[in-house]
């Protein structure tokens, strides 16, 4: 058997895990918001017409921050449009992705969900058709506590308290040439500069995430973010990432090998910031809102057949299967390697629209992709430890040499446990798992999970909902200082290690 060889030491540690980079988005897009987290008069629904089997299991994931409201939607959005009394509010063509938005839920909903759920908001305001002026409005109406025209005008709407938002974006995707009020590198700098110096002048309190790149394929990569951080280095805190992978060519061993690209995708970004850093000779360091990501193509035919200018269609709605929750695993633990860097995340998005929770008139249910996002979020708490991988690899035309094992392990402090995360992407055979656990004497294995499945696109429904579910294990074990297991083939691995006779 194939063995991957790991070393971690209590003293070589990459970075404390900011919980932020667990976090989600609900953009106003197909379903996501009208019937999966908002149907008045459906038999789930709150008085306040929330989905209650919605937000018990968006209370369960445990999501620190969701982003919102797009997103593409953003860059033609008026946010006034979604405050004050409904009956009051328009129905407006929604150009971003060709429906009707009829306003029903506007921040002021959106932030009572948020509440229910456990939750913060990460908002965006729109750089895309709006500017300066309609950024520090929204500002103003959200953060600031009272004698103002916006926060008068809040309170009128009957919001008494500020919302008190403190991660903003600056506008979405402006590289993209989809997106509306798209813009050259320079335009976009200098307008991200001037929006969030105002800002940041109203409330000096709150961090604000600049656009980089839509992906490492855009004509621009690297330039875009040389050239935007030119202008407005020191106006803001993160700059954002974002990605998406596909399986168009059923190839598993390539669609799993995307962490590769995902890890170099991060590198690269980083050099770009570090570039300009160096070029202004600042001490100060961006880091990442990695505030997109996920596997996204299921969908792609079917949203080629929708109806355009209608409410709420059945839009992104990708159904995933099993090789899709490993290769989710693995961009988790693509995270988890990078968290001196990346500081938040959000997988997009949280709801029926390429989401790991789907709704129907009769229920909800946990897709494939559920639950790595749920246990890596609930146990991978505290301090990534640097987690040197020695296996075997493989080659793909797409990304070059692969890992067959992507590995890290976190070192909760607090629980004192050693948490790790293991996906054998060989499809063929079992891998042996050999950790060496430097100055961790003296811990045992406390449990052992893991997603296996005998077939790679399986898939979760609403009639079969547990086909592709974590499984408790046993067979692991800590002898002589090494965490020895056997990784199943085409598997995700979770091992919880504690000091002998503590408690799990």
């Amino acid at each position: 058997m194939k063995t991957a060889k790991v070393i971690v030491d209590r003293d070589f540690q990459v970075s404390r895990i900011d919980k932020r980079i667990y976090g989600s988005f609900i953009e106003h897009l197909g379903r996501a918001v009208y019937e999966g987290i908002y149907q008045p008069g459906s038999k789930f629904a709150d008085e306040e017409g929330f989905r209650k089997d919605t937000l018990e299991l968006v209370r369960e994931l445990n999501v620190p921050i969701v982003r919102y409201p797009g997103g593409n939607f953003v860059s033609g959005y008026r946010w006034e449009d979604g405050v004050g009394p409904k009956e009051n509010r328009p129905a407006r063509l929604e150009p971003a992705w060709s429906v009707v938005e009829t306003n029903e839920v506007g921040l002021g909903e959106f932030s009572n969900w948020a509440d229910k759920a456990g939750t913060q908001v990460m908002m965006a305001v729109n750089l895309g058709t709006r500017g300066i002026q309609e950024a520090a409005d929204l500002l103003e109406y959200c953060n600031l506590d009272k004698g103002t025209r916006m926060s008068e005008l809040r309170k009128q709407h009957g919001r008494e308290k500020p919302y008190g938002f403190k991660l903003w974006c600056l506008g979405n995707e402006m590289d993209g040439p989809w997106q509306i009020g798209h813009k050259t590198a320079r335009e976009y700098g200098r307008l991200a500069d001037e929006t969030a110096k105002l800002m940041k002048t109203i409330d000096p309190s709150i961090e604000l995430v600049v656009c980089g790149s839509s992906g490492s394929g855009m004509p621009t990569f690297g330039q875009w973010e040389a050239t935007v951080l030119d202008e407005c280095y020191d106006s803001v805190d993160y700059v954002s990432m974002h990605t998406y992978y596909a399986d168009h060519e059923h190839d598993t061993r390539t669609f799993l090998a995307s962490s590769e690209d995902m890890d170099r995708f991060i590198t690269d970004v980083c050099a770009a910031c570090d570039y300009v850093k160096a070029k202004k000779h600042s001490n100060k360091t961006i880091n990442i809102s990695f505030d997109e990501w996920n596997v996204w193509y299921h969908s792609a035919q079917q949203d080629r057949k929708l109806p355009k200018w209608v409410r709420a269609p059945h839009q992104l709605e990708d159904v995933y299967d099993f090789q899709d929750a490993l290769l989710v695993g693995s961009m988790l633990i693509t995270l988890l390697r990078h968290a001196d860097r990346v500081k938040v995340a959000c997988l997009a998005q949280l709801v029926n629209v390429i989401a790991p929770i789907m709704t129907s008139d009769t229920g909800a249910w946990r897709q494939t992709i559920y639950y790595p996002y749920l246990l890596t979020g609930k146990y991978g708490q505290g301090i990534v430890l640097q987690t040197l991988v020695d296996g075997p690899t493989y080659e793909t035309e797409k990304f070059g040499t692969a890992r067959c094992v992507d590995c890290v392990a976190v070192y909760n402090d607090e629980a004192d446990e050693i948490v790790v995360f293991a996906v054998n992407k060989d499809i063929d055979e079992p891998i042996a798992l050999n950790l060496e656990l430097r100055q961790f004497d003296g811990y045992e294995v406390g449990e052992q999970v893991v997603m296996v499945c005998d077939d790679l696109y399986a898939v979760n429904t609403e009639e079969d909902p547990g086909r592709v579910v974590p499984q408790c294990r046993t067979g692991s074990a800590v002898h002589n200082g090494h965490l020895e297991a056997v990784l199943e083939k085409a598997s995700w691995n979770l091992f919880r290690l504690r000091r002998a006779g503590m408690d799990n």
